[in-house]
């Protein structure tokens, strides 16, 4: 089984593939930490964020396993991703490794952006989550003070709003629902109440 969950920047997509991979007892992956390796291949080479080239090297330099949830995560690395992964040649170097990670025998569950419209289109289940900008800023802005990043409601609202827009408008697999995917709008809901929605999504399917 196959199941991805799209949906913009901190809607709890991450959260609630995390969580249902382990009901499923399946590997999950969050796409999203891969454009963030990238571009932390490129800061730390000290390489220009829109230098297409260095972007390509380091997509293809990516590895799997080499994924650090916890030092990726930062939010300047967030805003940093988003600006590479506008950029057509980085992903399609990332998605035979993002299709070969999803048709991986015994299932898996994928998050990110593009997923269920590119990535797994033949997804058994495909669920796209969303909420407001401004609910989506007070989560992300906890989550970033818990890891005593300093930064301001206004900060993360303005980079939120921005990605926002930056991933509706790329010309490469650009932010939207897959035309079979179920919506699922958390503003209302904390992460509790949004699993259980989830869970109820999975098994109708």
């Amino acid at each position: 089984m196959i199941v991805t969950i799209d949906g913009p920047a901190a809607s709890g997509k991450g959260t609630l593939a995390r969580r249902l991979g382990e009901v499923l007892g399946v590997p999950v992956l969050d796409t999203g930490l891969l454009y963030r390796s990238v571009a932390d291949l490129m800061l730390r080479a000290g390489r220009p964020l829109d230098d297409a080239k260095a972007a390509l090297e380091a997509a293809r330099a990516v590895n799997l396993a080499d994924l650090d949830r916890e030092r990726l995560s930062g939010a300047g690395l967030g805003e940093a991703a988003s600006r590479v992964a506008v950029m057509p040649q980085v992903r399609a170097a990332l998605l035979k490794l993002q299709q070969d990670f999803a048709r991986r025998p015994g299932g898996a569950v994928l998050d990110g952006r593009d997923t269920g419209t590119v990535i797994a289109p033949e997804a058994n289940i495909k669920i796209f989550v969303t909420a407001s900008p401004e609910v989506r800023a007070v989560r992300r802005l906890r989550e970033l003070a818990g890891r005593g990043e300093a930064i301001t409601y206004e900060q993360v609202l303005s980079d939120i709003r921005r990605r926002d827009e930056r991933d509706a408008e790329r010309a490469a697999a650009p932010l939207k629902p897959a035309p079979d995917a179920v919506l699922l709008d958390t503003t209302e809901l904390d992460i509790e109440a949004a699993f259980r929605e989830v869970l109820k999504i999975v098994r109708r399917a």
